[in-house]
C-alpha cells in the first residue's frame, strides 16, 4: 500500500514513460490524439511522474532551413498538460529507423540530405566508404556548408525556436527536461554498430571517422604530434568480427600500441567536445528557464569483459580496463549542470549469450558511479521492452543501489528512470498490474507526489555554463576508481 511519510518521500525516483515514436507522424500530423489522451490518463492514475518525446528535427524543420513547424507539437505537449504530466524533451537530431526498435521512419530534412547528393563526407563513413544517414558527422560541426550555417548553428537554431515556441510550456513548468540529441539514436556515440548496415549482436563493430572532415583532422592532428606517417586504423576488422580475429583489438593488438593510443585518444575526444560544444548552444538557448539539461550514453555491453572492450572503442567510448572512458564524459557534464542518461539498466549478465562477454551490470554500476564522483545528477532507461518482474526489480537496484533509506535520502540514489515505453502491450492488463508495482516500489512505497521539492528534485532556472574545462583536467578522470558497493537485489521488489 502507498503510504505518505516525509523522510520516506527523500528515496521517491520519479518514473517517466517513452511515448511512442511515431506520435508526431513523419507529416508533422498529432494523428491519435484521443486515443493517447485515454493511455495518458492511465499512466497518471497508475502514478507516473511524467512522459518522454521526441521531437524530430526531420519533421519540424522539414521545408527548409529555418522553416520550423511547432503546430502539432504544441498540441501534444498540450494534451500531456492537461493529463497532469511532466515532460522530457528531446531535441532529436538523428534519424528515426535503422537501430534496435525503430518501427517508424523519420529522415533527417531533405534539404540537409540534398546537401548529401553532392557532399557524401557531411556523413558518418566506415572504412570501405559505407555512409551513414542518420546523424551527421562531428567532422562538419564547425563547416558552414550547409545554405552558410555549420551543424552546430542548425543544432543551436533550432533549440532556440524550440524555447521561443514552447515558452508557455516551459514557463508552466511542463517541460522538466531537455535531452539534447548527439548522435545516432540520440546517443553521444558513433553510429559504429548499424542493423542497416547489417550490423548483428555482438559483433564488435567499425570505426567511423572516414568523412574526409574527419580525415584531415587527425592527418593534422598527427602532424602537431610529429608522427605525419600514422594512418587511421586498417586492421580493425568489420562490424561483424570478433575481437581476436583483427589485428587492431587482439591481445597485444594495436590498440595498446603509442599509435593505437593516440588513435582512440583523438577518435573519443572529438565526441567529447562535440557534446561539450552543442551543450554550450543549449544551455544558452535555455538560459533561465526553469529546466533541466541531459545527455544520452548508450550503453554498449558487449564485449565489456574483454580486455580491450572492443564494441566500446569503435562506439567512441575509450573504456578499458586500466581507462575510464565514462567518468571524463561526466566531468563534461558538470559545467553545463546536465544529467547523465544511461541505458541498459534492466539488463543482468546472466541473461547474455556467453560468447557476447557482456557485462551489463558492471557497465552500469561502472558509469553511475562515475557520475556520483563528479557530482552530477545520473539518470538511466532500460534498452529493450521488457514486463518482467526480474527487468523491474534491476532497474529498480540500480536506481537505489544501496536501498532505501528510512530516515533521509539514500546514499545513492538516480535522479529519474524513464521506461521504454507505452505500447499496447504495456498496458495490457497483467503487464500493466506489475508496471503499477514498479512504479510504487520506485516511489519507496510512497503516494504520487506532484511537488519534487518534497523529494529534493526542485527545478531551478538553468544558470550559464561554467567555464570550459581543459581536455587534460578532463582525461584526468580516465583514472580508473572502483564503483560504488551495490546490494546483490534491491530490498523494494516489485514481487516481494
Amino acid at each position: 500500500m502507498a503510504t505518505s511519510d516525509s523522510n520516506m518521500l527523500l528515496n521517491y525516483v520519479p518514473v517517466y514513460v517513452m511515448l511512442p515514436l511515431g506520435v508526431v507522424n513523419v507529416d508533422n500530423v498529432f494523428e491519435d490524439p484521443d486515443g493517447l489522451k485515454e493511455q495518458l490518463l492511465q499512466l497518471r492514475a497508475a502514478g507516473v511522474d511524467g512522459v518522454m518525446v521526441d521531437v524530430w528535427w526531420g519533421i519540424i524543420e522539414l521545408k527548409g532551413p529555418k522553416q520550423y513547424d511547432w503546430r502539432a507539437y504544441r498540441s501534444l505537449f498540450q494534451l500531456v498538460q492537461e493529463c497532469g504530466l511532466t515532460l522530457q524533451a528531446i531535441m532529436s537530431f538523428h534519424q528515426c529507423g535503422g537501430n534496435v526498435g525503430d518501427i517508424v521512419n523519420i529522415p533527417i530534412p531533405q534539404w540537409v540530405l540534398d546537401i548529401g547528393e553532392s557532399n557524401h563526407d557531411i556523413f558518418y563513413t566506415n572504412r570501405s566508404g559505407t555512409r551513414n544517414k542518420e546523424y551527421l558527422t562531428v567532422g562538419v560541426d564547425n563547416e558552414p556548408i550547409f545554405h552558410g550555417r555549420t551543424a552546430i548553428e542548425i543544432y543551436s537554431d533550432y533549440m532556440k525556436s524550440f524555447r521561443e515556441n514552447m515558452s508557455d510550456f516551459l514557463e508552466s513548468g511542463l517541460i522538466i527536461d531537455i535531452e539534447v540529441g548527439l548522435g545516432p539514436a540520440g546517443e553521444l556515440r558513433y553510429p559504429s554498430y548499424p542493423q542497416s548496415q547489417g550490423w548483428e549482436f555482438p559483433g564488435i563493430g567499425e570505426f567511423q571517422c572516414y568523412d574526409k572532415y574527419l580525415k584531415a583532422d587527425f592527418k593534422a592532428a598527427v602532424a602537431r604530434a610529429g608522427h605525419p606517417e600514422w594512418e587511421l586504423p586498417d586492421d580493425a576488422g568489420k562490424y561483424n568480427d570478433v575481437p581476436e580475429s583483427t589485428g587492431f583489438f587482439k591481445s597485444n593488438g594495436t590498440y595498446v600500441t603509442e599509435k593505437g593510443k593516440f588513435f582512440l585518444t583523438w577518435y573519443s575526444n572529438k565526441l567529447l567536445n562535440h557534446g561539450d560544444q552543442i551543450l554550450d548552444e543549449a544551455n544558452k538557448a535555455f538560459l533561465g528557464c526553469k529546466v533541466k539539461l541531459a545527455i544520452k550514453v548508450s550503453g554498449i555491453h558487449w564485449w565489456y569483459k574483454v580486455e580491450n572492450h572492443a564494441a566500446e572503442l569503435t562506439a567512441g567510448y575509450y573504456n578499458l580496463n586500466d581507462r575510464d572512458g565514462y567518468r571524463p564524459i561526466a566531468r563534461m557534464l558538470s559545467r553545463h549542470h546536465a544529467i547523465l542518461n544511461f541505458t541498459c539498466l534492466e539488463m543482468r549478465d546472466s541473461e547474455q549469450p556467453s560468447d557476447a562477454k557482456s557485462g551489463p551490470q558492471e557497465l552500469v554500476q561502472q558509469v553511475l558511479s562515475g557520475g556520483w564522483r563528479e557530482d552530477i545528477r545520473v539518470a538511466g532507461e532500460n534498452a529493450l521492452p521488457r514486463y518482467d518482474a526480474t527487468a523491474y526489480n534491476q532497474i529498480i537496484l540500480n536506481a537505489r543501489p544501496q536501498g532505501v533509506n528510512n530516515n533521509g535520502p539514500p546514499k545513492l540514489s538516480m535522479f529519474g528512470v524513464t521506461y521504454l515505453r507505452l505500447s499496447d502491450d504495456l498496458l495490457q492488463k497483467s503487464n500493466f498490474n506489475i508496471f503499477k508495482k514498479f512504479v510504487l516500489k520506485m516511489h519507496a512505497d510512497q503516494d504520487y507526489c506532484a511537488n519534487p521539492q518534497k523529494y529534493n528534485h526542485a527545478i531551478t532556472p538553468l544558470k550559464p555554463s561554467a567555464p570550459k574545462i581543459p581536455i587534460e583536467v578532463l582525461l584526468e578522470a580516465t583514472k580508473p576508481t572502483l564503483p560504488f558497493p551495490w546490494l546483490p537485489e534491491t530490498d523494494m521488489k516489485v514481487d516481494g
